[in-house]
């Protein structure tokens, strides 16, 4: 594994237990029932029952298994050991029938057999990737002919703005473009857990609105629909503010800024 994936997978390994703890995944409420998927996703994947489902970066398995509670036969991928064995834990303890595999998305061809109706990802998984051209190619992989791949995610131009304490309006700090080398953090909070703190170092990639649609239709892929929303799930930056829709908006300038986006496509 590349050096720089390396280093992350030893952040996702130290964030799962942060997260299953956390308010913000309430996995107690998941055990009693609880659907983790947004009702976009939801509305936009549609009917899935019965169809064979592949989950993309699925960290420690809530939307995989809230798939599989949707009647769909699951699949969950993730390079963190810790996360995929939270998520093979939780799938046994809940009863609900569900494949993890432990692999990062580049090798997954290499660790995993079949074909999928559906490729899923969703919510804050493209800056963890160097290189969305062979992302696609591996999408394109999985999908049988006519199979549906479908992401909602935070919009590239959210990934810009400065998120740092007290910020109280859109400042840009980082690049929308692909830079030579990747983004570095040293150490830092955690999103789910405001008190938790590591010492870890990370990388991150921004990808444009272009490359991410350029990397699929390269691929193979038909671009059904593309859509983009002025709100985010949480408070990723702290000028934003939650309504009464419990999204979260930039109140000084409503419908101002992209901050969501979601795609649909399918393989030619």
């Amino acid at each position: 594994m590349d050096e720089h994936l390396e280093a992350n997978r030893k952040l996702w390994d130290l964030l799962t237990p942060i997260h299953a703890a956390s308010a913000v995944y309430d996995v107690e409420s998941f055990k009693r029932g609880k659907c983790t998927l947004d009702t976009i996703e939801v509305q936009e994947v549609g009917d899935v029952g019965g169809k064979r489902l592949l989950h993309l970066q699925c960290h420690f398995g809530l939307d995989t298994l809230s798939w599989a509670r949707r009647g769909a036969k699951v699949t969950g991928a993730d390079f963190s050991p810790e996360a995929i064995a939270l998520a093979t834990s939780l799938a046994g303890e809940l009863h609900v029938a569900a494949r993890f595999v432990c692999s990062n998305v580049y090798d997954l061809p290499e660790n995993l057999t079949g074909e999928f109706d559906i490729v899923f990802t969703s919510a804050g998984v493209l800056p963890w990737l160097p290189d969305l051209k062979q992302w696609g190619e591996v999408i394109s992989h999985f999908l049988v002919p006519g199979g549906m791949f479908y992401i909602r995610e935070a919009h590239p131009v959210a990934y810009i703005f400065d998120d740092a304490r007290g910020t109280r309006v859109p400042k840009v700090a980082l690049p929308y473009f692909r830079p030579e080398r990747p983004l570095r953090f040293d150490g830092g909070g955690d999103y789910a857990d405001p008190t938790a703190r590591h010492t870890l170092t990370s990388y991150e990639w921004p990808h444009s609105m272009a490359e991410i649609v350029n990397a699929l239709i390269g691929a193979g892929l038909r671009i059904e629909f593309l859509h983009e929303f002025p709100y985010g799930s949480y408070q990723s930056h702290p000028f934003l503010t939650q309504r009464d829709d419990a999204r979260w908006h930039y109140a000084e300038r409503p419908d101002s800024l992209p901050l969501g986006f979601s795609l649909r496509a399918t393989k030619e």
